[in-house]
């Protein structure tokens, strides 16, 4: 088992394989170890039943500016890219058709204003009267009292499977000339600077890189405080669930307008490609006190990353205080609840699919993942993008890259840039 190399990567999610590819394929770095604390890669929210599955293109999340949806297509089409030149149609990446639902007068003139404002940059999308709508997507007009539009777009690559997609990034990386090593089962608890270089404590012995890039998820964050790095943040983490229609209702990705004082995603619809294309309704969004959705975290490591001093609890408190917010919160409490979930959640279908009752749907057990929310101490704010640590070319420290999956390449490839300029590759 080799003991050293030229970078070492804390994660194999699709972050931490996507940077293995990039490392492998297109620089000179001659080794490269990859640590796993479970027994496959991409067993956490890169699994395809932790998330949405989404490519996110930055065309219908109406959380985006113009200016930040363009960075974000860019981006997010690398992987549009790599689908295509891997021939992945149909096996990892799925074509389809996906449009953003305005309900009601007041949405439907903010959709038509984002239309026309976006219209220029994303010259393929057009807006959808109900007409279009009801072609595309017929569930979504039936029994409906108020009126709707959309807009969207067809035959577009939506749908990633993501756990698939990380796979496919290490088998790539297998076969290039780079000494790649998988560390499966194997948990690094600490790291510390090491002569020109640094010391992974494992918990199967002792490492060592030059360069470290931690792609840890939620656990990132942890393992920058023990070395002192990113103090002034703090972890709010958030658990998603998703429920199920028990058919197939929509046939590609029907999202809902963002309400523009919630900071959590908005309900969408999407054909799940993990349970034959049925409806999955969802996310969810609630406090959980863990890193990881479906394991519980060492009491001491919770205090470390709620860290909850004056300025966290401010912005818990500043939260609270939105009676948007607190109602939102409360909300999604009870959509956890057995008995309870289907009768509460029913309502927030119902504006993407109005016929829906609530025994048409179903919790999705074993489904959904957890996204770190990152809080910024010193300026008492919950922060909704993409959260660095770089305390040094050599070492990098990735949370809650967002979109992290669809944009998985491009972040690999920012970070690959780093690593070579400190190893002269």
């Amino acid at each position: 088992m080799k003991r050293y190399s030229d970078v070492a990567i804390v994660g194999a999610g699709i972050s931490g394989c996507a940077l293995a590819f990039v490392l492998s394929r297109y620089t000179d770095v001659e080794s490269v170890s990859i640590f796993e604390k479970y027994e496959s890669v991409a067993t956490l929210n890169s699994s395809a039943t932790s998330n949405s599955q989404t490519l996110h293109i930055g065309d219908i999340e109406t959380n985006y500016t113009l200016q930040k949806a363009k960075k974000v297509s860019v981006r997010s089409g690398m992987v549009a890219n790599f689908i295509d030149r891997f021939d992945l149609i149909g096996k990892i990446g799925f074509r389809g058709s996906k449009m953003v639902l305005g309900v009601g007068d007041e949405e439907i003139e903010v959709l038509k204003r984002r239309f026309d404002e976006f219209k220029a940059s994303f010259g393929y999308m057009e807006f959808y009267n109900e007409q279009k709508i009801d072609e595309i997507e017929p569930q979504i007009l039936k029994q409906r009292s108020e009126p709707v539009a959309a807009m969207g777009a067809l035959d577009k690559i939506t749908t990633i499977d993501y756990g698939a997609l990380s796979k496919k990034f290490i088998d790539l990386s297998l076969t290039e000339d780079v000494e790649l090593e998988l560390n499966l089962k194997c948990e690094v608890d600490h790291i510390e600077e090491f002569f020109d270089g640094y010391k992974l404590t494992t918990s199967k012995g002792d490492y060592f890189a030059k360069s470290i890039v931690v792609d840890a998820g939620a656990h990132t964050l942890l393992l920058a405080h023990k070395m002192g790095f990113g103090k002034e943040y703090a972890m709010l983490p958030i658990g998603g669930s998703f429920y199920f229609a028990k058919q197939s209702l929509i046939n590609g990705k029907v999202y809902t307008m963002q309400h523009p004082k919630l900071p959590f995603a908005a309900i969408h619809a999407d054909a799940d490609l993990t349970a034959q294309w049925r409806t999955r309704f969802g996310p969810t969004a609630f406090a959980t006190p863990r890193l990881e959705r479906r394991h519980h975290l060492e009491i001491l490591n919770l205090f470390e990353m709620l860290s909850l001093d004056s300025s966290v609890l401010k912005v818990y408190t500043d939260l609270m205080k939105d009676p948007d917010i607190s109602s939102y919160i409360a909300k999604n409490f009870t959509y956890e609840l057995p008995g309870v979930g289907n009768k509460e959640f029913i309502k927030a279908t119902k504006k993407i699919v109005p016929s829906l009752h609530s025994d048409d749907i179903e919790y999705a057990k074993e489904y959904g993942g957890l996204r770190p929310q990152i809080i910024d101490k010193k300026n008492k704010k919950l922060l909704l993008g993409e959260a660095k640590i770089i305390p040094s070319k050599s070492l990098i420290f990735n949370m809650t890259p967002s979109p992290g999956a669809s944009s998985c390449l491009a972040n690999a490839l920012d970070d690959a840039k780093l690593v070579c300029t400190h190893l002269a590759k």
